[in-house]
């Protein structure tokens, strides 16, 4: 058996353990990336993790289902899917006007859609409040009507909204770009009418990206904090957010209250995220079997 394997040896065809690579250096490169990853993300979050493990079931139970606790998370979570809901709608509209239609200051506009991402936190907080307010310059005019935005969960959602909205537009944009338009003028000679281009042709090229768009903006308002606080009013069991509750009890030296608090948004937004991955990976599969 051995002499039947020795021309197999000197030809060289005996199967590889592992194949060549194209570029080399991947294991060097994948233990950069998982210690760079370890490092930054696992270590920081086990330890998070590890800390909330140390208060037992029993109390980690009673300061996570603490009413004042559960009314800030549910303000933060749904703020933060309406938010970027919102942005998934108009974020493609402003997307496709920025690609598809050549007008007077555009690049202005385009620099304008950046602005959330240079512009610190706490100042469009602050922006944010000074319009929406009672007082403000629209505020004023939505006092009468009986609408309140500032220091209602509204105003919540408002913050979230302008911090979200380049993740969407900055996700699609490129996608949008690349995608060829021959696709629509096939579709219009075969009798699609615009309404049908754009929702059975367009929409469904563009889904994965909105989807990683909507992803995105909703991790940034979950954990956002400097433009909330100043518009939100901080009012516990109305207007009060999880991260701002997070420092409350710091501040108070409750740290085992902060640790359950951290964790359980921890894993709520991992499950959020890791159900819009699956999702969008079900979407790419489908998008690759009708391709």
């Amino acid at each position: 058996m051995t002499a039947a394997l020795l021309p197999r040896f000197a030809a060289g065809t005996l199967p590889r353990l592992r194949q060549p690579s194209v570029l080399p250096g991947f294991g060097l490169t994948l233990g950069f990336t998982l210690l760079y990853l370890s490092a930054v993300v696992l270590v920081p979050l086990g330890a998070l993790v590890a800390k909330a493990a140390g208060l037992g079931i029993s109390d980690f139970a009673a300061l996570a289902t603490d009413p004042r606790t559960l009314a800030a998370l549910r303000l933060s979570f749904l703020a933060a899917l309406a938010a970027a809901s919102i942005n998934a709608v108009f974020g493609v509209l402003v997307a496709w006007v920025l690609v598809r239609y050549d007008f007077p200051l555009r690049r202005v506009v385009d620099a304008v859609i950046d602005l959330p991402f240079a512009l610190p936190t706490a100042v469009a907080g602050i922006a944010l409040t000074a319009l929406y307010a009672p007082n403000g310059w629209v505020g004023q005019y939505l006092a009468p009507l009986g609408l309140k935005i500032a220091y209602t969960p509204l105003g919540v959602v408002a913050a979230l909204t302008f911090v979200g909205l380049p993740f969407v537009v900055r996700t699609v944009e490129p996608v949008l770009r690349d995608l060829d338009r021959d696709v629509e003028e096939a579709a219009a000679t075969l009798g699609a009418s615009r309404r049908q281009t754009v929702f059975r042709v367009v929409l469904p090229a563009l889904l994965p990206s909105i989807l990683t768009g909507f992803a995105l903006a909703l991790a940034r308002a979950v954990g956002e904090y400097g433009s909330v606080i100043f518009i939100a009013g901080n009012i516990p069991y109305v207007s009060e957010i999880a991260p701002l509750l997070i420092v409350i009890r710091l501040e108070e030296y409750d740290y085992a209250a902060a640790t359950a608090l951290a964790a359980e948004m921890l894993g709520i937004a991992f499950l959020m995220l890791l159900t819009i991955n699956l999702i969008q990976a079900v979407g790419r599969r489908r998008l690759g079997r009708h391709a």
